[in-house]
Parts: structure tokens; C-alpha cells; sequence
């Protein structure tokens, strides 16, 4: 399979292989504008539906659907109290939070739809500007603020490499487009062989660089930026950091929020990068029981 690519960086691979073949846990957070979790907590539970909260994000929870019954359905959705996304999904914006005072920021989100992790931030931000270049994924990110009650984002669909001057930031969110393997547990297709080729593997690499370094010029001194993607390929992950690292473009800064990551990798098919991408987080199925992630938070330089 495709992620036998990764058998010398992931520890304990059968564990991994075997995580990956398993169904998805099925999670959410409450959306703090309209709701709180204790509200939320009793609608569902009320409506026949199992929730646990995660322990490490007072807002998310796990949650368990009856056999005749969709979330999606419910009275708490339809009203915006909630909203379903992956666990490993909501690390990106817990991040940014932790680092940055979001409630005074103007908040950048580069590849912003279809708005999970836009909307989750939006809760907390002063204000975001959600961007994204594919008109038609817009229209789910304008449905999803609708949706949650937020009046704090205006959307805007540029390619993210070339995103116009006269904006400064104080913070940003740069969830790339990537190979998407990371999602093998809900796409298993991503697991078999010939999934992705090399090829287009080099050409989103491009696109990564390009919106991740746009960005960092956007961001004012002392911003953060955080950069993840929902894939396990170093080339998309620690590859990308550690070029604008040597270019000068920004350092890498630890953090200790969500599920314990293991630490990024310094080497990978012959390629090395800079020991400061151990600080960077990778998010594996098997030792959290999760979907696949990659969280870098950056500081944005011009030393």
C-alpha cells in the first residue's frame, strides 16, 4: 500500500497499518457563539445520542450517533451549536490560540474552505479573513458561518500565493491542499498503491511553499503562523518548513497543547532539515486514535 512509504519514520507500523484500516471516531465541538458544552451536552443526550469530551479541548467531544439517528439532523445542528469535526482537525486553531491573544487579532486563513477549522477560530478571533481560490468550496464555507452565527468573517477567494498587499495580520492559519493521506481512515482509497504519484506529489509541494511563504509576509512582527496538513509525507510536511526556515522567512516555535504528537523527522529519502523541525508535531492513528496530522506553529522573520 501506498503508506508502506512511511515504514521507517512511523513507530510501531503494524500498530499504524492497522489504525488506518479501522473507522473513523466520530467527533465534534460545541460552537461557543450559540451554545455552551453543558447545553449542548443535554440536547444531545436528551435526543438519545453519547458524548464524552475530549479532555484536551474543553470544547470538543466524542461522540456516539444512535442506530436510527444523524447528528446532522438535530435540532442543536440546525441551530448552530455545534459543529462536527475530526479531533485532530481542531489541533491547528488550539494552537494558534495558545500562542496568539485571538480575542484583539485579525486572523488570516489562507485555504480556508470548507471553513472547520475558519469557523472554530472565528469563535475566539477579533476577526478572519477566510480566503480560498475554488469558488465552489466557498459556497460550503459561507454556509457553515451562516450557520455557527458568525458575523466576524469576510471571505475573500484569491490564489493564496498571491494574495494582494495592503493587509497585515497579527495572526495565521495555513491548512495547505495536500495528498490527503492522512485521511485514510475515512477515504481508503488513499491507502492503495499508486494513490499518489510522484509527480503530483512535487507539484502540490509547490503550491505549499508558495502559500505558506505569501503568508508569512502578510503576518506582522511577533504574529505566529500555524501550518498543517492532513498527510504524513515529509515532503509536504517537515520539507516545507525547513524552506522558508533557511530562506530566512520564519523560526519554528515549540508548543504543548492537543494530543502528544511525535516529533517531526530531520531526515527523509536522502533530503535533510534543520533539527528545529522537531518541534513540529506529527499526528499518527494508532497512538491517538485520530485521523492523520501535521502541525508546524511558526514565527514569521526577516533576520
Amino acid at each position: 500500500m501506498t503508506l508502506e512509504r512511511y515504514e521507517g519514520i512511523v513507530e510501531d507500523f503494524d500498530a499504524f497499518s492497522e489504525a488506518c484500516e479501522r473507522p473513523l471516531p466520530r467527533t465534534g465541538r460545541v460552537n461557543p457563539v450559540e451554545s455552551s458544552f453543558s447545553e449542548m451536552r443535554d440536547a444531545l443526550t436528551d435526543a438519545g445520542f453519547g458524548l464524552e469530551g475530549l479532555g484536551w479541548f474543553a470544547d470538543g467531544f466524542h461522540l456516539e450517533e444512535p442506530e436510527d439517528a444523524k447528528v446532522g439532523n438535530t435540532l442543536p445542528h440546525y441551530l448552530g451549536w455545534i459543529a462536527i469535526q475530526e479531533e485532530v482537525s481542531m489541533i491547528p486553531p488550539v494552537v494558534l490560540d495558545d500562542a496568539v491573544e485571538l480575542e484583539d487579532a485579525l486572523v488570516f486563513d489562507a485555504c480556508a474552505a470548507p471553513g472547520s477549522k475558519t469557523t472554530q477560530v472565528a469563535a475566539d478571533a477579533a476577526g478572519v479573513v477566510a480566503n480560498d481560490d475554488s469558488f465552489g468550496r466557498i459556497a460550503a464555507l459561507r454556509s457553515n458561518t451562516d450557520r455557527l452565527g458568525l458575523t466576524n468573517v469576510a471571505v475573500t477567494s484569491y490564489d493564496g500565493r498571491r494574495f494582494p498587499d495592503g493587509f497585515e495580520f497579527d495572526a495565521a492559519l495555513v491548512d495547505v491542499p495536500c495528498t490527503s493521506e492522512g485521511t485514510v481512515r475515512k477515504n481508503p482509497e488513499y491507502g492503495e498503491p499508486g494513490a499518489v504519484s510522484e509527480d503530483e506529489r512535487a507539484s502540490v509541494v509547490g503550491v505549499q511553499k508558495g502559500v505558506l511563504s505569501r503568508t508569512l509576509d502578510l503576518v506582522s512582527d511577533g504574529g505566529r503562523v500555524v501550518y498543517s496538513t492532513c498527510t504524513f509525507a515529509p515532503e509536504e510536511n517537515e520539507a516545507v518548513v525547513d524552506h522558508v526556515v533557511r530562506r530566512g522567512d520564519a523560526r519554528v516555535r515549540s508548543f504543548d497543547v492537543g494530543p502528544e504528537p511525535s516529533p517531526g523527522v530531520t531526515e527523509w529519502r536522502g533530503e535533510s532539515y534543520v533539527d528545529d523541525v522537531c518541534d513540529t508535531g506529527r499526528y499518527y492513528p494508532h497512538l491517538n486514535d485520530t485521523g492523520g496530522f501535521y502541525v508546524a506553529l511558526l514565527e514569521p522573520t526577516t533576520d
